[in-house]
């Protein structure tokens, strides 16, 4: 007779696998369906896991439903509904070295192989996609959906460029199916992102959420208006024709085809090498232009593919080696308020220490007071916090599911928390204001912002050395750089005699900086680098900038009337008429190069450059900055718009990039000749 306690306890356990299950399908439908996660993908791996161990301590326990016997969500059936030939199955992660080379062990032991070829790709954080191809067409287009069925999103498919919508008929089978992912880029997201919020409308989480968002739209008009792209990587089955038998071939096959594969992939035979490349990856995974959460392991040859199969819906074959996470969740403590160089009220959320990627975030941004009511973030709340490359982290939204009632809504204060003068809110702006135009804050943050590469490029003055000047009385405003002696820095605490040279060197050299530098160093309300450059452009020089009236500036393309209303407003108060004064007296450029002045006739006009590696004749910014003169554009990534790639020595992955696009590559010195050229005409 079996112990009654012992019943008891498998009692509990199935009551804890049921509720974890429940939990678990809870969030595939909202990652998968709804696109709108509740958790990290951190969170949801330990969920997973922790199933995973359980189901197989406790194998009475499984159940066909379980969500380690699927791979995601049922499909939405306003698309249409796909069924995969061959099922898009998940792939088992791994998340340390001992459980990779577990892997390859026991892949060796079922080959009964001591070794094996593999591929190493990329694992896109994107959205799964299967494109089937009929007598070299593009016939269907489908989401994973569950693994076994997904939504029709052909229409949506055919707006991506990277798609081809025919293939060679000489080369192709006449029936194949190749799987890829379908993401958003960075940079397209973080533009996407801006446009949302100043129309007031929820912000993507991810680029993930921002790609499934953008295909899964029933307008395909839309999908068309969003930066997506594609790499396919796999052939799913074929007909009416042969395909490569091992994974490596197949890419190179998939790519002279005409589809987009990604150039980093590699192919190797040893775990050691495996781990080495994601050892690369993972510190390398910031300089990529693309989200990914890892790499992918695929056994090479297809034979031993088949032979390998599958089990518990994952193939035996395929490994996915997960990088450290960029989301975790933790608890928002409080809301500081930080205040700005424009004297604009920045809230920032103060949280409970939580490691996201090996590095511990104890700060967030949270935007403004109107994206905090948006996503309904309550002090108190349990929140999920993203961290990707070097930009700030920032709180994605609450866990709606733990929040006990005890939390507190945020509220704006209604004085500056630094002079306690009163706050206002100017009508359709996002974000509040300190009144008072003396508060020591936001000329802090002005003097830090005139000092920056992107501005003036003062080497040597930082945020601390800026306070300590203030605190002698040598910087009220940001034309005091141009005042100090060096006498005056030697009397600062920790100043030697070689660095008080040099900063006096850089600030001198910093005069030469062209106008648009200029402009964007003055801190004017709401000018960035993009709007600074096209005033430079129209009016030519800083004093027909200062006498345009505020109609002249709003007839400029691109430049609303709010924009000119501070714009005009900027040139027309006092203080900074004087501010402005005192840097031409000190001798800060004021003039566009006369060949520059309007960017329809400049040489360099319509013209994009990028430049990866080091050159040895001036820094990337100067380089930049002589293109801009002259009327071109300085990008940082590669696009098909791109004119020019400028390769400097230890060019990175823009070079592959630029490769793959057909943009035109220049030397150092082919790009020193064009420069030549153009200051001729």
């Amino acid at each position: 007779m079996e112990d009654p306690v012992t019943a008891e306890n498998l009692n509990k356990v199935k009551q804890g696998i049921d509720e974890l299950r429940a939990e678990i399908n809870r969030n595939n439908y909202l990652y998968y369906v709804l696109d709108a996660p509740e958790i990290s993908d951190a969170e949801y791996d330990r969920l997973m896991q922790r199933l995973r161990e359980l189901e197989a301590k406790y194998p009475q326990f499984i159940t066909p439903e379980s969500p380690t016997q699927r791979v995601g969500a049922p499909p939405v059936a306003a698309f249409g509904v796909v069924r995969h030939r061959v099922p898009l199955l998940s792939l088992a992660a791994v998340y340390d070295k001992e459980d990779l080379f577990a892997w390859f062990t026991r892949t060796s032991r079922l080959l009964g192989v001591k070794q094996f070829d593999f591929v190493c790709e990329h694992k896109f954080d994107g959205l799964t996609v299967a494109l089937t191809y009929v007598d070299g067409i593009l016939a269907v287009g489908a989401t994973r959906g569950d693994g076994y069925q997904g939504e029709n999103v052909t229409a949506n498919l055919k707006t991506i460029g990277s798609i081809p919508l025919f293939v060679p008929r000489n080369k192709a089978p006449s029936r194949f199916e190749v799987r890829g992912e379908v993401y958003m880029p960075k940079s397209g997201l973080e533009k996407l992102n801006k446009e949302r919020e100043n129309e007031g409308l929820p912000l993507f989480a991810n680029p993930r959420n921002a790609a499934a968002g953008s295909l899964r739209q029933l307008d395909p008009s839309i999908t068309a208006r969003r930066p997506l792209d594609i790499y396919v990587y796999q052939i799913d089955w074929a007909e009416g024709g042969s395909v490569p038998d091992n994974q490596w071939e197949s890419l190179q096959f998939l790519k002279s085809l005409g589809f987009r594969v990604n150039p980093y992939n590699e192919p190797h035979s040893t775990p050691e090498e495996a781990e080495r490349y994601h050892a690369e990856w993972t510190a390398k995974r910031n300089t990529l232009p693309y989200e990914a959460d890892g790499v992918v392991f695929k056994v090479n040859p297809v034979a031993f593919q088949q032979q390998l199969g599958e089990i518990a819906h994952e193939p035996r074959w395929a490994v996915a080696y997960k990088f450290p996470a960029l989301q975790e969740t933790t608890r928002l403590v409080r809301i500081e308020i930080n205040v700005g160089r424009t004297g604009s009220l920045n809230p920032v959320a103060i949280l409970e220490p939580v490691s996201i990627g090996g590095v511990t975030v104890s700060k967030a941004t949270l935007h403004n007071e109107d994206d905090i009511r948006r996503k309904d973030i309550r002090i108190g709340d349990t929140v999920i916090v993203q961290r990707a490359g070097d930009v700030i982290p920032q709180v994605v939204g609450p866990v709606l599911s733990k929040r006990t009632g005890n939390e507190t809504v945020f509220v704006m204060p209604t004085k500056c928390p630094v002079c306690l003068h009163p706050v206002i809110k100017p009508d359709e702006e996002v974000a509040s204001y300190c009144t008072n135009s003396a508060c020591p804050a936001p000329l802090q943050r002005r003097l830090e912002h005139f000092v920056t590469r992107n501005t003036m490029d003062i080497k040597g003055i930082g945020e601390s050395l800026i306070a300590r000047m203030r605190g002698q009385g040598l910087l009220g405003s940001v034309a005091d750089f141009y005042y100090i002696k060096k006498e005056d820095l030697l009397e600062l605490e920790r100043m030697g005699e070689k660095s008080a040279t040099n900063i006096i060197n850089s600030i001198n050299r910093s005069k030469e900086r062209p106008l648009p530098n200029v402009i964007f160093a003055l801190g004017i309300l709401h000018v960035g680098e993009e709007i600074a450059s096209l005033l430079a452009e129209h009016f030519g020089s800083l004093a027909k900038l200062e006498a345009a009236s505020e109609e002249e500036i709003n007839d400029i393309p691109g430049i609303g009337p709010k924009l000119a209303g501070s714009i005009y407003g900027f040139f027309h108060d006092p203080t900074n008429i004087n501010i402005v004064a005192r840097l031409r007296q000190a001798g800060v450029t004021m003039t566009m190069p006369e060949q520059a002045v309007r960017a329809g006739t400049a040489p360099l006009a319509g013209e994009e450059f990028v430049i990866t590696g080091t050159l040895g004749h001036f820094t990337r910014a100067e380089a930049e900055e002589r293109v801009k003169a002259l009327g071109g554009e300085a990008k940082d990534s590669i696009s098909r718009k791109t004119t020019y790639l400028v390769v400097g020595a230890e060019p990175g992955s823009k070079l592959a990039r630029a490769k793959e696009l057909g943009v035109k590559q220049l030397t150092e010195d082919e790009f020193l000749h064009l420069l030549e050229q153009a200051s001729r005409k």
